[in-house]
């Protein structure tokens, strides 16, 4: 192959005993045997065992050193064979070794264990974690998915077109990372958050469908599903296009990608499609889990005239669950604990009784109707036990945590397969406390279901808009929409949030004068790479699934960032630190 190779240490087979052959890579193990010394050399193919007589050759030799060595294939002994590796029935007697690069005697972690040291660790020397095969494999994984997409996209007629990384800023829903300008003072770019003006401007421009896999910049905190700064998407779009169009894209992507790496069976053909308002009162969340069979009940009229105070003239929301009455009472214990984790006072919940009476101590508050009203609409059985979430704000947002934790402590959730859904039929408008006044509640270039008949005469938290998520397994995999399309439209809509056309003007002044030359109804989606990666390896963390992440703090352990730099570039940039 070339002068330091000849032959790959995790392809080696016994088709190739007898024969002499050159390998690199690193070194994993040294094992001295008494006169006997066995080497193992790994590299990104896989680990193959060397041996020799002679202690000389290794002399000095520390692990995670690279090395280039010569020598003839032969077959172990039966009783040695290791199983653990592809190579595991052969050896290699060496010739001759060179050291390439020589390793520090004490390193931080265990190549081998990496993923058991503390994250920060792992992130500061990423280059050696990157060596522990568990780890490289995985970006070896999402290498190939990536390109697997890529000839998706361009068999589906996608052109794959890079859009500007230097931008303008916008209000686009999330923090901007700005980079000031030294030629133009005062002033500066942005990262974009996502290509969402760039590709709305292609099909203005006549391109039919785009894609590409794009990095996205995002000021926001980190959490084990989002890394902090940059992450990658699936960007699409297509033009002439209804929202039909690209839900089926998407379940296509979706469906075919998961099939091909993943691990489990896709539960539903086609994915089940449901209401923002289905899915709000149903599973609490505008990203459920459907794996979980539990579903919300709004039993707020049973208690309209009750006497119990917590549940007077406020939502109250039930969970049903059978066959749990006989559970211990810190069973029950623990799920109240969690209920005021998350800011519940507490919660409330009695028990159904062989003879379909209650036990619990809110059973005495009720009336006889209030309980023959809940056997009815909760379809109460012997054994069962119904829970209560009642919250003038969040009571939707606490039975969803509450359906979810019960899920876990049940173990009912269904862990063999992918469930996908759509959520779709998204709020246009939603009412913002800190401002006193209604905001988009999702993306600003969404077109309004009836368009401007619905923004001059419906109430505005009527407006619906044509967007959607794909969801898997309680994940947002996917948001998309059909994007509005048509100035005056646009002007209304923005006009509804408190936004002037002197607005519109400056903030995307791109978008406002390019339809008003002849743009196309256009539509599209944005995939979450890292996101998917994370669910088809059943990864904890998003962190696991990026080469080089940043920390959940924000930090680049590795490359020091970020840093201070010179008055020089202070200067020149025309910033004063403050």
């Amino acid at each position: 192959m070339n002068q330091y190779r000849d032959h790959y240490c995790g392809l080696i087979s016994e088709k190739d005993i007898d024969k002499k052959i050159k390998i690199a890579g690193w070194i994993e193990n040294i094992r001295d045997h008494g006169g006997v010394i066995f080497v193992d050399i790994r590299d990104e193919k896989g680990t193959v065992q060397v041996v020799s007589n002679d202690d000389s050759i290794f002399n000095g030799l520390t692990r995670e050193s690279t090395v280039t060595l010569t020598g003839v294939v032969r077959k172990r002994d039966e009783e040695d064979y290791n199983d653990k590796i592809a190579t595991g029935k052969i050896e290699i007697l060496i010739d001759s070794l060179e050291v390439l690069g020589k390793a520090k005697n004490v390193l931080p972690f265990e190549v081998v264990t990496s993923k058991e040291v503390s994250e920060e660790v792992r992130l500061k020397y990423r280059y050696l974690d990157l060596r522990n095969p568990k780890v490289h494999n995985g970006i070896v994984f999402r290498s190939q998915v990536i390109k697997y997409l890529r000839d998706k996209m361009n068999d589906l007629g996608y052109l794959d077109i890079q859009t500007p990384i230097l931008t303008a800023s916008s209000p686009e829903g999330a923090r901007d990372f700005i980079v000031p300008s030294r030629k133009f003072h005062g002033k500066f770019y942005a990262l974009p958050q996502a290509p969402q003006i760039f590709k709305q401007l292609l099909m203005c421009s006549g391109f039919d469908k785009y894609f590409q896999i794009a990095p996205c910049f995002r000021d926001e905190d980190a959490r084990s599903d989002r890394v902090y700064g940059e992450f990658y998407q699936l960007d699409l779009e297509m033009a002439f296009a209804t929202e039909e169009d690209v839900l089926k894209v998407g379940e296509d992507i979706f469906r075919d990608t998961f099939t091909k790496f993943g691990t489990k069976k896709i539960s539903s053909e086609p994915f089940r499609r449901l209401s923002y308002q289905e899915a709000m009162e149903k599973y609490g969340t505008d990203k459920p889990d459907l794996r979980n069979p539990l579903e919300i009940i709004d039993v707020t009229e049973v208690f309209s005239d009750t006497e119990f105070k917590p549940f007077r003239s406020v939502p109250v929301k039930a969970i049903r669950v059978l066959d749990i009455a006989n559970k211990s009472n810190s069973w029950f214990n623990e799920l109240v604990d969690y209920a005021k984790t998350i800011g519940m006072p507490g919660i409330g919940y009695f028990k159904v009784l062989e003879d379909m009476t209650f036990a619990g101590p809110i059973d005495k508050f009720l009336s006889d109707y209030e309980r023959e009203e809940l056997i009815k609409l909760a379809d109460l059985k012997p054994n069962s036990v119904i829970f209560f979430i009642a919250d003038r704000k969040l009571a939707c947002k606490y039975a969803g945590l509450i359906r979810d934790e019960l899920g876990r402590k049940l173990e009912i959730i269904d862990e063999s397969k992918y469930e996908f859904c759509i959520v779709k039929d998204f709020p246009m408008y939603e009412w913002n406390e800190e401002e006193d006044k209604y905001d988009f509640s999702h993306n600003p270039f969404s077109m309004p279901q009836g368009g401007l008949e619905a923004l001059n005469n419906q109430n505005i938290e009527d407006i619906k808009a044509y967007q959607f998520d794909f969801v898997c397994n309680g994940v947002e995999m996917a948001s998309g929409a059909v994007r509005n399309h048509d100035i005056e439209i646009m002007k209304k809509a923005f006009d509804l949030a408190g936004y002037s056309e002197d607005v519109i003007k400056e903030k995307f002044k791109s978008l406002y004068t390019a339809f008003q030359y002849g743009a196309p109804p256009h539509a599209g989606m944005a995939p979450g790479i890292d996101r998917m990666i994370m669910m088809l390896k059943e990864e904890s963390s998003i962190r696991e699934t990026i080469a080089f992440p940043m920390s959940a703090s924000g930090q680049d352990l590795m490359m020091g960032s970020p840093s201070e730099v010179s008055e020089l570039q202070l200067r020149e940039a025309h910033i004063k630190i403050r």
